[in-house]
């Protein structure tokens, strides 16, 4: 047997734990990303054998894709609780530390939620490697933030808990008996992620109200790749799907929208935006531009499907709890399809970025065919120079923060003016941009093709010499001249 005082597994607690018992959902963060907030919270249990050290390792199997991170708040029970009110729940818990929840996403469907492999695995709970005195901290009060590779990934408070970390305590002494040692993992929020080999993620646990602001002290684990296949004989292997992709990235799967063919995508690259923007007005459709932006590209044609983004007004502390980590800004860009145009809502508001070249790199790299903004962009020369058609209301130094707060994906936004729905034809050229509803985007654009080929042969006729009146409108002489110029084409 192995002499858990010596074990170095356990050197983030005061030794082998009884029980790990983990929550499912409990940030309002995370619940919101899953589409989902639960009325009561919900548990599963982990295995002690998957306690890990900071400064160790965790493997991802071979032929896995789906490793992701959760950065949380563990609490280690410090006297038995059974039974406890809620007013005295926070007295059985001893102290407070950080962790990370690692879950192999391509093995959970066969779990039914009791996530025994997927969470199960050995080094899939490192803790540590600080223990924070409870007594010196308020529970509603503590930081989490999470990096992979020195990028800020997640960072909320228990601010933004569904459920306080003495109702957890107080919920599951109603159920069982939480003894000395004993870990509960409080959940995590929104930015959990998948990484890969090589990764190394950090987890810290700070107090934001205590003197000195006493922290865990961050919690490192590198991501390495495993040599050894599950074997099929003995059990169900791992598969994943679209949903646990999505899931595991961080992200509900987009819903299916409007594909623009490749012939038609060609007729709109074509098609002047004055032109369409003139067939829409005939169809009754008069609020379809994007005022108030200006391409960085005047020569470049924009034509894409909307991937749309929304911000809020700036807040301090939504922003706290809604601007760090993976957010919703991080997200659009992260996951823009080919072909896409991601449109921002900014409200107008020019006086900050609403994003800057890094995230214009990204969208670039992914196949996006633009972005809409009608708010500011920063860097913005640097982001002329990535090359990727931008519409904007200016430049502007200031960061995202100052006005706003990143708040959704793929929902209706306001943008310069006009309503703008996930898998609209958004259009832009020299003259704007218009926004083109899927349903009428084929009569749309051949009506615009065919008036641009009418009044092309109306100019050469101005442009040798004839009057206006009668030519343009053409009335019916002119018609019938025009008529039969096209039978010859």
């Amino acid at each position: 047997m192995t002499d858990d005082s010596t074990d170095n597994r356990f050197a983030g607690l005061p030794g082998r734990p009884g029980k790990i018992v983990a929550i499912h959902l409990s940030y309002a963060s995370r619940a919101d990303q899953r589409g989902r907030r639960p009325a009561h919270p919900s548990y599963f249990l982990k295995p002690s054998s998957s306690v890990a050290p900071s400064g160790g390792t965790v493997e991802r199997p071979d032929g896995t894709e789906l490793l992701a991170f959760e950065g949380e708040i563990a609490l280690v029970i410090g006297t038995a609780a059974r039974r406890v009110p809620l007013d005295q729940a926070w007295d059985h818990v001893a102290w407070v530390t950080a962790a990370n929840d690692l879950g192999l996403y391509d093995l959970r469907a066969n779990d039914k939620g009791s996530n025994v492999r997927s969470k199960g695995g050995d080094g899939f709970t490192p803790v540590g490697p600080g223990l924070l005195d409870a007594r010196a901290v308020d529970p509603d009060a503590l930081r989490l933030r999470a990096w992979v590779n020195g990028e800020l990934r997640q960072d909320d408070t228990t601010a933004g808990l569904l459920f306080t970390l003495p109702q957890l305590v107080a919920d599951l002494s109603q159920h069982l008996t939480l003894e000395p040692g004993d870990v509960i993992l409080t959940g995590t929020p929104a930015g959990s992620s998948v990484v890969v080999p090589g990764d190394v993620v950090e987890v810290e646990v700070d107090a934001l109200d205590a003197p000195g602001a006493p922290s865990s002290g961050r919690l490192v684990t590198t991501v390495t790749q495993g040599e050894h296949r599950f074997d099929h004989a003995l059990g169900s292997l791992p598969a994943v799907d679209d949903v646990q992709r999505a899931e595991a990235w961080g992200h509900e799967p987009a819903p299916a929208r409007f594909q623009l063919t490749p012939e038609l995508r060609e007729k709109l690259l074509q098609a002047p935006v004055a032109g369409l923007s003139a067939q829409l007005r005939k169809r009754g459709l008069d609020a379809v531009t994007i005022d108030g932006v200006r391409p960085t590209h005047p020569d470049a044609k924009l034509v894409g499907t909307a991937r749309t983004l929304r911000f809020v007004p700036g807040r301090e502390d939504l922003f706290a709890r809604h601007g760090g980590g993976y957010n919703a800004q991080k997200r659009a860009f992260d996951t823009v399809g080919e072909g896409e145009v991601i449109v921002i809502e900014a409200r107008g508001q020019a006086g900050s970025g609403t994003f800057g070249d890094i995230l214009a790199l990204r969208a670039h790299a992914r196949g996006a065919a633009g972005i809409v903004t009608d708010g500011g962009v920063r860097d913005h020369a640097a982001v002329a120079a990535v090359g990727i058609p931008v519409y904007s209301a200016g430049a502007h130094p200031a960061v995202l923060g100052r006005l706003h707060v990143p708040w959704d994906v793929d929902v209706a936004v306001a943008c310069g003016g006009t309503t703008v729905e996930p898998g609209d034809v958004v259009v832009g050229d020299g003259d704007g941009v218009v926004v083109i509803p899927p349903a009428l985007v084929e009569e749309v654009v051949d009506a615009t093709l065919a008036q641009e080929e009418e009044d092309g042969w109306i100019a050469q006729q101005v442009a040798a010499g004839h009057p206006i009146d009668g030519l343009f409108p053409m009335d019916a002489q002119w018609r019938a001249r025009f008529d039969a110029w096209r039978r010859t084409r």
